[in-house]
């Protein structure tokens, strides 16, 4: 059996390539309405990038559901296999594919790394309840409890009026009755079609404009914004929600209940985690990538559970070297 060995945490800066090159891979289907010729362009050019990172990394979470961007399958073996750091990985390429097609803002390329072992493997589950929020709400806020509750609740251990916190909620039908629920408390909420690891992630940082995450998204977005959430020490609490018919039975035969609220450290098990994520269109937290003559501009947030440190970053990739991954020019 495989032991995973300690990763140095400058593996975060080698990671960051990933993203970017996926970033970049991506740019030109920025509102060209074709979310596969963008998924396969930057998954392949995460692949690529990958290849050259000393990680032997099997992917926990794989393959999208309709009308998503393209994935790598379950269990595939991204890295150098033989590599010292066995690793769990979840990558998204095009994180808000919805917004990439559209030419719309918040498009992200993500990637979250942990020890092997340490990343549950939601198995057929898709869709995921999430609770999110900064460090002081960890541990206080029950997630069985009303919406208005633990608005309430928040509120108190953050030290604000309910009327001044923002709640980020995904703009879609399933999430009517609790963005009225939020109103309802008095709380705002920031309403988006897509991109819900931005929004986790906001709601991680304290002193952001979001305050917390709240209502039912993707299951990948979710292992991968756990992952980031652990480093950050924030408050990440998850349900296993299934929308699709076919998921809902694939979730009920897998024998996973769907009543059972999950706490952050039983989603993630370590903290020697490691989260990239890259803009691809500017978006709520990173700005999106811009291509001259010779150089793309990117900007990576990473961040390194080992340390604790999160740090945004922007880099000047020249276009030929990235040539080789990059998505063919569109005509």
């Amino acid at each position: 059996m495989e032991t995973p060995s300690p990763a140095n945490p400058d593996l975060i800066f080698s990671l960051r390539r990933v993203t970017e090159s996926a970033a970049c891979a991506a740019f030109n289907w920025i509102g060209r309405g074709d979310a596969d010729d963008g998924g396969n362009a930057a998954l392949e050019a995460m692949r690529a990038a990958l290849a050259q990172i000393d990680v032997d990394a099997v992917v926990v979470i794989g393959e999208a559901t309709a009308g998503e961007a393209p994935q790598p399958h379950r269990g595939e073996r991204l890295g150098r296999p033989g590599a010292a750091f066995k690793a769990d990985i979840a990558v998204d390429p095009v994180e808000g594919t919805s917004y990439l097609v559209r030419g719309l803002t918040n498009a992200l390329a993500v990637l979250a790394v942990a020890p092997r072992g340490a990343m549950m493997d939601p198995g057929p589950a898709f869709y995921m309840e999430k609770f999110v929020a900064s460090a002081p709400a960890r541990g206080k806020i029950d997630p069985s409890w009303p919406t208005g509750k633990k608005l309430e609740e928040l509120a108190k251990v953050l030290g604000k009026d309910i009327y001044d916190l923002n709640v980020f909620v995904l703009e879609k039908p399933r999430h009517r009755e609790l963005v009225n629920e939020i109103l309802a408390a008095g709380a705002r909420v920031a309403m988006y079609p897509a991109g819900d690891v931005a929004g986790a992630l906001m709601a991680a940082v304290p002193g952001s404009s979001i305050d917390a995450l709240m209502g039912t998204g993707g299951t990948p977005e979710g292992i991968m914004s756990a992952c980031a959430v652990r480093a950050i020490g924030g408050e990440f609490l998850a349900r296993f929600d299934p929308q699709l018919q076919t998921e809902t039975q694939a979730v009920h035969d897998a024998g996973i209940d769907t009543t059972r609220w999950y706490q952050r450290d039983e989603l993630i098990t370590s903290d020697d985690v490691f989260f990239c994520a890259t803009g691809i269109t500017t978006g709520l937290m990173l700005e999106g990538v811009e291509r001259g003559k010779s150089h793309y501009k990117v900007q990576t947030m990473m961040i390194t559970g080992a340390t604790g440190e999160r740090q945004i970053m922007t880099s000047y990739l020249p276009t030929d070297r990235l040539a080789s991954v990059a998505a063919r020019d569109v005509a």
